[in-house]
């Protein structure tokens, strides 16, 4: 069933920056009218009603969360983080205007706050900070982000994971760094935890889905401004709150229903036990949501708040379609959060695509929706407008950033390079931007303005002034209006075109060209160096292990499953080593196969659902200690058990679930990194029956997490095969992978890494007098194509030059 409004719980006369919702009969609220609200069921309709109001600060309240029951309070206590950085408790009964307890040390606005399992306090500030406070004191402090950290997550009660306004996320053992995620370009602004997987975190309008041993899993990208706020519903699904007046839930990495807002920002957004969405946002208002039909409210009550939608004046920026169309439009379907414009009479109305009907979301505004004029954050550049445009239904929509002072056809010239669109848009384009400055001057210098970069509040701004005496470059946080503070430092120059960082690893490092040489630079062909997926948090991957095993150790009934004691010292070794690699203290005694062994047996006996930190183990044993599988045979077996346990569907379907495809994206990265070295002919009969497994997987139904370990493994076994050559099903096999891969239009480093193993395929069929067969080569033309239009990147470029002389200098 779809989701639809259940309860409007009324009663802050300000934003509404913050909720928990700790049972399906409370709720609480935090806002920028300085206090905190618990809201209770009514028990005789669908509704809440305000038990109790907690004056918490003079100042704005940005945070709250619920610490369970103790005998001094049986309903639990309300937790409040203001804007002067106090922290104040409240019995939740008895009830008193007084906090029971306040805890200071924060010296920045609270912005998060929540508990651990056990009952601890967990707080993150602009001051740079988190902090961890047990029995009402304060235990540690985390220290080490470089800017104001906005979020913080209990992983259990010693770790930790904290995102922060210097782009990064890192995660603690208590106040020690165990591991740095770099993996965002911007302010990230919230986390979730996902049980099974891991957690999500979102930076600007992109969400990103994460394994706690540091793999990035799934990316999801729908929303059309900044999201604030991300939540996990009981069956797993994310659900995130934006700038663009939405909140979105999302499914298997798909949107799967938009709930439109008539508010300008939807600050925060939290999920009940019973599967029910709450949000808060500018409005004042708390709203609840729910996919079970009888807790929606009245029929009249829906349609009035559907009508309240409807009457909503939205600015362009929050339209993604260029052209004004019928009403006919709307016969036919959109995707999910899809917007149109309509023209009926002489409104320009705005629609949008719900997963079922088209509906509609308010009317054109004639200029911004605020009413205030303000800069828009892209790329790290101040813009006056950032539009987001569909040239065609369906297509999906592009960023289109302007400035008035700039002429609009220099803009729209640069929107369509930039995105290699044809010139015949032009004259669309340019249009656009004049239907969509209405009263502007273009062509002329604007005035004086900021944007927030931490929030992104682009057209959202507090009503507080700016220091007159304040320079240029300094700005005000929409949040509380008040505390300055400035960004992180701009980026340090980009490296070059011709070299790259494997996002996943952050290690492994080959360079599309070479270093240039005083004359012609070298070629990038053959590539001999693999690409060794090698990263991951060993600690929380360790102590997942021993927690699963100690799970099952301590039940009757699968306590025959946990580790024998010397399959225990077997994994203890196996981290002891491969923690010595990783820290460039090479082992004297390398891992043997009583190792490879423990792997095996474990992974065939334990249950599916604990078995990722496993098969991520097996991924960094063959990365490290590739000599630990030399014996006969084992490679084969411990490969067959990683595909049993992934549960690897035969015939090959798409991934059902979100832990079966991280397993199996484990186990392609598995395969990249056994595929590094020629060891003898004895390699080719396994790789060839490898890839004749792997073959199965259609490169169209796998996930971007899948994809990009699957290019590598396809490079990887190309450097292999520099040295010791396939048989010709084998090569047939690798080939067909490959041209498969080099049809990914979206991600420009899966499609490079395959273009590499196309590249040494052909430079070693020439080098070994091996011709490729006639429709092979046809192939390979066919294949780089459009390569370069596709991703237009000077290294495809380069290595389509490179690969195309192979051709003519007669690999045929």
């Amino acid at each position: 069933m779809p989701y639809k409004l259940s309860a409007t719980l009324t009663g802050h006369t300000s934003d509404v920056r913050a909720l928990s919702t700790p049972a399906d009969d409370l709720i609480l609220s935090a806002s920028r009218d300085s206090t905190a609200i618990v809201w209770r069921r009514d028990s005789s309709t669908t509704g809440f009603a305000s038990d109790s109001v907690f004056h918490a600060s003079t100042r704005y309240v940005n945070s709250v969360t619920y610490l369970p029951p103790t005998a001094d309070a049986p309903k639990g206590y309300a937790v409040t983080g203001d804007q002067d950085g106090v922290i104040n408790v409240y019995s939740l009964e008895p009830t008193k205007d007084d906090p029971d307890y306040t805890l200071l040390g924060h010296t920045g606005n609270v912005c998060g706050l929540r508990t651990t399992p056990g009952g601890d306090i967990i707080s993150c500030s602009w001051d740079y900070t988190a902090r961890v406070w047990k029995n009402f004191s304060s235990a540690y402090e985390l220290k080490g982000h470089e800017n104001s950290v906005w979020d913080i997550l209990a992983v259990n009660e010693d770790e930790f994971i904290t995102a922060s306004a210097d782009k990064t996320i890192k995660l603690w053992k208590q106040h020690k760094v165990m591991q740095t995620f770099p993996g965002h370009n911007a302010v990230v602004r919230s986390l979730a935890h996902i049980p099974d997987i891991g957690f999500a975190s979102c930076a600007d309008n992109e969400i990103r889905v994460w394994s706690f041993g540091g793999d990035l899993i799934q990316t999801l990208t729908g929303h059309t401004s900044f999201i604030y706020r991300l939540a996990v519903l009981p069956s797993g699904d994310l659900v995130s709150s934006s700038e663009d007046r939405s909140v979105r839930i999302w499914k298997d990495g798909e949107c799967v229903q938009v709930l439109v807002h008539p508010a300008i920002s939807v600050w925060t957004v939290s999920t009940l036990p019973n599967g029910d969405i709450v949000s808060g946002s500018s409005d004042k208002i708390v709203r609840v949501f729910s996919a079970s039909e009888d807790r929606w409210a009245s029929e009249e009550e829906v349609k009035a708040y559907d009508d309240v939608v409807a009457q909503q004046s939205l600015s362009s920026h929050e339209v993604e379609q260029v052209k004004v169309e019928t009403m006919d439009a709307l016969n036919t379907p959109g995707r999910i959060g899809q917007t149109k414009l309509i023209l009926n009479g002489d409104v320009t109305e705005v629609y949008s695509w719900d997963g079922s009907v088209w509906q509609r979301i308010g009317e054109r505004a004639e200029g911004p929706s605020s009413g205030e004029k303000t800069k828009t954050l892209f790329e790290g550049q101040e813009w006056d407008y950032v539009w987001n445009v569909a040239l065609e239904d369906g297509a999906p929509s592009l960023k289109l950033p302007f400035n008035v002072s700039e002429n609009p056809a220099a803009a729209a010239q640069r929107f369509l390079e930039r995105n290699n669109l044809p010139v015949a848009h032009m004259n669309t384009i340019v249009d656009y931007i004049y239907q969509n400055t209405p009263g502007e001057t273009l062509g002329t210098g604007g005035g004086e303005q900021y944007v927030d970069p931490f929030t992104g509040a682009s057209r959202y701004q507090s009503s507080a002034a700016s220091a007159p005496s304040a320079p240029a470059s300094s700005y005000m946080d929409p949040y509380t209006g008040a505390s300055r503070y400035t960004g992180a430092p701009p980026p340090a120059a980009a490296a070059p075109a011709s070299s790259f960082q494997d996002p996943y690893t952050g290690a492994s490092r080959y360079s599309g060209a070479p270093q240039p040489a005083p004359a012609k630079p070298a070629g990038i062909l053959p590539m001999l160096q693999p690409v060794l997926l090698k990263e991951g948090n060993l600690s929380a991957m360790r102590s997942k292990i021993h927690q699963h095993n100690d799970g099952l150790q301590n039940e009757i009934s699968t306590s025959s499953l946990a580790f024998y004691p010397e399959e225990g010292r077997s994994v203890d070794e196996a981290f002891a080593y491969v923690e010595k690699c990783a820290a460039s203290k090479r082992p004297t005694n390398p891992l043997g196969s009583v190792h490879i062994e423990t792997l095996i047996s474990v992974l065939e006996r334990w249950p599916a659902g604990i078995i990722l930190p496993i098969l991520d183990l097996s991924r960094l044993i063959v990365a490290y200690c590739p000599e630990a599988v030399k014996a006969a045979g084992l490679k084969e077996r411990l490969f067959e058990a990683l595909f049993k346990a992934s549960e690897w569907p035969t015939p090959w379907v798409k991934s059902p679930t979100k832990p079966v495809e991280t397993n199996i994206m484990l186990v392609f990265r598995a395969l990249a990194n056994v595929a590094q070295e020629a060891s003898g002919a004895a390699d080719g009969p396994w790789i060839g029956q490898m890839l004749k497994t792997v073959s199965d997987a259609s490169y169209a139904t796998l996930s971007p997490s899948q994809r990009k370990p699957l290019a590598t493994m396809l490079l990887n076994i190309s450097c292999v095969t520099l040295f010791t050559p396939l048989d010709a099903v084998g090569r047939g096999l690798h080939l067909a992978m490959i041209f498969q891969a080099l049809e990914d239009k979206a991600d420009s480093e899966s499609a490079y890494r395959a273009l590499v193993g196309l590249g040494n395929v052909m430079y070693a069929s020439k080098q070994q007098s091996n011709p490729l067969d006639g429709a092979q080569a046809a192939q390979v033309t066919r294949s780089m194509r459009d390569l370069p239009t596709r991703f237009p990147e000077d290294r495809f470029r380069n290595l389509v030059v490179e690969i195309s002389a192979l051709l003519v200098s007669g690999v045929l």
